[in-house]
This record gives structure tokens, C-alpha cells and sequence, in this order.
């Protein structure tokens, strides 16, 4: 589209930036190269049958009838070059198909990674450990999945690192978990991943198997319900177990990226249950390891509470993108 007469070109402002799950997608515009994302909006996937069709509806709402001369969306699958698969939702396709003269897909938590540098005071919260030291940070959280990436240090910048951490084999810690994935196992789940346990759909799961464990009636409970009631049993020991395997599933994110910059947790559940987390065994079960106890316990442990990191994270890297494209 013409702006002002002529072509829209490869970085012209405003910039698009995106934060597309499986249940949600939050989009902002960056309007000054620096500036944090304005004019952010969240939009239920499910009212769109396409990516495009949400940007569209987003641009049309909020963009003034501008077009976006470059574009960043952190999306929660696979990417293959400009090609995505959003795991827990049907869209896929290219980003290319936005029309937008620069346009670059990440992974949402290598979105996430790339926010660390530029996050700090009410943004974190911090969950035990020293101060986050220098070197490689792993970020990881639960949301409609589970995420996992990571930042690398690289001479005076950083190198963000996707990854399907979340698919990995789900941590379990004496008999009462190995319990519930026996019965996760019964109910059709051949194989149990972590994403099966630590993700909002995840609580769902473990209510339910607690309950059977439990020999109480499993009454249906949603993510959010199981998180609010905290006067109901068996939701607190949901909450508390999630909190705990959680724990076990950061150590040994922590261990495999050799994490000791810091583990930072993101994603849309923890935030609703700060003090809880807090409280709970997940520092613990962070730190116990018949070997490595004391590698674990000099790693920083962070929850991240800003309000929308990952599209801080997709306007830095255009920043950074930006910077080299056009000094070329």
C-alpha cells in the first residue's frame, strides 16, 4: 500500500509485532525505533480462520489504515524459514502471506529470550538464588503449552535460542507423581510429556488425576477455576504438585543449557499465581539433585511478570535486524 504517495519500503514505520499462542494473539505497533510496542490489543485465535485474517483485523482496528514496512511475530510452534505451525492451534502457513516488505517469524520463548536484557524492577520476581549472573539465561513457562529458549552471550550482544523443550519427558518425583502418570497413562496418553502436566490445559489434567488418586470425585474444573479456589483441597495440591514438577522440569532445563546466567519463567499461568508459586516446593525441587545441588542452588530462578515480553522481545530483535539491513 502507498503511503503518502509512495511504496511502503523494508523497515519504514510503523513496525508490527506479534505474540501469537494457541489461544490468544497480542499484537502492538512500534512507531519510533527504541520505543516500546503501543496500541497493543489481544485477540482471540478462535474468532480467525488465518494468521493473516487476525493482522488484518488488528491493522484495521488499531493500525489507521497504515501498513507496517516490517513485522516480527513470535509464534508458539515449529518455524521452517518463513513458514509456521502454531502447535496447539490450527493456523500455519508463511509470513509471507502478510504482504509486509519485511517480515521474520520467531519462536514465542526466543521472542522471550531476547526481552531479558531489557527487563528489570517490578518486571521480575525473583523465586530464589543469587543474582542473575552473566551467561547463558534459559527462559521457560506454561501457557496453552509449554515453551522453553534460551539467550547466549556473544562477544557484546546475545544469540536467542528456540527450542520444543515442552515435548521433552515429563519430570516426576516419588511415588504419588509416578501415580498420576499412571493414570494419565490409563486414560490414553501413551507417552506423558511435560506439556501434558505444566501448561494451563496441564492443571486440567492434573485435578483430574489427583482426584482419581485421591479416591475423591473429580469434579470439572478449568485452568483458571483450579488456580482460584484456593479453599478447595484438591485444587491447592494441583496448584502445589504443578509447582513442584515445575521446579523438576527447570533444573533440568537449567542443567542441559548449562543456564548458570539465570532461569526466568514466563508464559500465562504463573503470572496469576505469583505468591503461590512463592510458597511452593519449586525452588526445592529445583535445587535437589543427587549430584549437581550445588550447580542448581548458585542459578538465579526469575518469574517474569511484565505484562506483554514477548513483543518487547520481537521489537528489539527489528531493532537489531534493522540496524544491520540498512547499514549494508
Amino acid at each position: 500500500m502507498a503511503r503518502g504517495g509512495r511504496p511502503v519500503k523494508a523497515f519504514d514505520l510503523p513496525w508490527l509485532v506479534a505474540d501469537i499462542g494457541g489461544t490468544n494473539a497480542r499484537f502492538g505497533l512500534v512507531t519510533e525505533v527504541g520505543a516500546p510496542p503501543s496500541r497493543v490489543a489481544v485477540l482471540p485465535g478462535s474468532a480467525y480462520a488465518t494468521l493473516p485474517e487476525a493482522v488484518d483485523a488488528y491493522l484495521a482496528e488499531h493500525g489507521e489504515g497504515l501498513r507496517p514496512g516490517a513485522a516480527c511475530l513470535a509464534v508458539a510452534g515449529p518455524i521452517d524459514g518463513d513458514r509456521y505451525r502454531l502447535t496447539n492451534s490450527p493456523w500455519a502457513g508463511s509470513v509471507r502471506d502478510l504482504g509486509v516488505p519485511f517480515a521474520a517469524l520467531l519462536n514465542d520463548f526466543e521472542a522471550l529470550a531476547v526481552s531479558l536484557p531489557r527487563l528489570g524492577g517490578a518486571d521480575l520476581v525473583p523465586l530464589g538464588g543469587p543474582e542473575p549472573a552473566h551467561g547463558v539465561k534459559a527462559v521457560l513457562g506454561p501457557g496453552t503449552g509449554l515453551g522453553v529458549g534460551a539467550l547466549v552471550p556473544s562477544g557484546d550482544g546475545w544469540i536467542p535460542l528456540p527450542g520444543e523443550g515442552g515435548h521433552v519427558t515429563v519430570p516426576v518425583s516419588g511415588e504419588r507423581e509416578l501415580e498420576i502418570v499412571r493414570v494419565l497413562r490409563a486414560e490414553g496418553l501413551e507417552q506423558v510429556v511435560a506439556e501434558h502436566v505444566l501448561s494451563g490445559p496441564g492443571l486440567v489434567r492434573l485435578h483430574r488425576a489427583l482426584a482419581r488418586v485421591n479416591g475423591v470425585p473429580a469434579v470439572e474444573a478449568t485452568a483458571s477455576g483450579i488456580v482460584a479456589r484456593l479453599d478447595d483441597p484438591l485444587c491447592a495440591e494441583t496448584v502445589e504438585v504443578f509447582c513442584g514438577m515445575l521446579g523438576s522440569f527447570a533444573a533440568n532445563t537449567a542443567l542441559t543449557l548449562g543456564a548458570r546466567g539465570g532461569v526466568y519463567l514466563g508464559g500465562g499461568v504463573l503470572p496469576r499465581i505469583v505468591e503461590r508459586v512463592c510458597a511452593s516446593s519449586f525452588r526445592t525441587r529445583f535445587t535437589t539433585n543427587p549430584d549437581m545441588s550445588a550447580y542448581l542452588e548458585a542459578i538465579a530462578t526469575t518469574l517474569i511478570v511484565a505484562p506483554q515480553p514477548a513483543l518487547t522481545g520481537a521489537a528489539a530483535w527489528l531493532a537489531q535486524r534493522a540496524a544491520v539491513d540498512l547499514a549494508a
